[in-house]
């Protein structure tokens, strides 16, 4: 019988109906259930709809400034090894706001996990114009889409997979019952490489913002499908040579 993870707390969440949001923090939770790693682990939420999460996981957390969750992990990780230290960003903060620091501790390996929530807007602030919006796609400070002037949408995992720096990098989806799965299975890796002390890793999650978007949860989803995964295609970017 499905039973509630016990590293996630027994209260009622916040977010908006169909928000990707709350769908991850389970399977998060989950994840460090099954690796029996929750009296050890250390997530940091950065500024937006994702610092949430220190609401409802039952593990140590830190907030840091917008988009410097990696330099605040990276610190953390030093100065406790043997901590399984995480971040959970969304694509304004990891994208925009703290490119520079992701970019940086992917190539410095640090051994952390990312956990890369990706709605295509800012989701806190209004639903404005990230660095992940489509081109074409409506948002608060593009109300007629997003043109040439803002350039095109960046695809983060696909910079860091340059690196010659090993790291685990794989974007999932949730946008069903299979993806969901795979999500998961992606996260726990994630993990599971930290605990090895194998290399940097991160996992990006396409996620949906019915509010922000306009559309029901259901529409969403679809709009994730056609318009979505063409421009950000799901799979393994890159895995670390050495062992597993």
């Amino acid at each position: 019988m499905y039973k509630r993870p016990k590293t996630l707390k027994n209260i009622i969440n916040h977010y908006c109906p169909g928000c990707g949001h709350s769908l991850v923090h389970k399977l998060v939770a989950e994840v460090i259930d099954e690796l029996g790693i929750q009296d050890k682990t250390i997530g940091v939420a950065p500024i937006g709809c994702a610092v949430f999460i220190y609401n409802y996981l039952d593990v140590d957390f830190i907030e840091p400034p917008h988009g410097r969750g990696p330099a605040a992990a990276t610190g953390i990780k030093r100065y406790m090894p043997d901590k399984i230290v995480f971040t959970y960003q969304g694509d304004g903060d990891l994208a925009g706001i703290g490119t520079s620091e992701i970019i940086h501790t992917a190539n410095r390996g640090e051994k952390l996990t990312v956990i890369f929530i990706n709605n295509g807007v800012y989701g806190m602030t209004g639903g404005q114009m990230a660095p992940t919006t489509l081109t074409g796609q409506k948002t608060t400070t593009s109300p007629y889409g997003r043109g040439k002037s803002e350039g095109k949408p960046i695809r983060i995992l696909e910079m860091l997979a340059q690196l010659d720096t090993e790291a685990y990098i794989e974007r999932t989806t949730i946008i069903d019952p299979a993806n969901i799965i795979k999500t998961k299975t992606a996260i726990k890796k994630a993990f599971q490489y930290q605990i090895n002390n194998t290399c940097f890793s991160i996992v990006e999650v396409i996620s949906n913002c019915p509010t922000n978007w306009k559309l029901t949860p259901l529409e969403s989803f679809d709009f994730i499908k056609k318009e979505v995964l063409p421009v950000y295609p799901l799979g393994v970017l890159k895995e670390p040579k050495v062992s597993k």
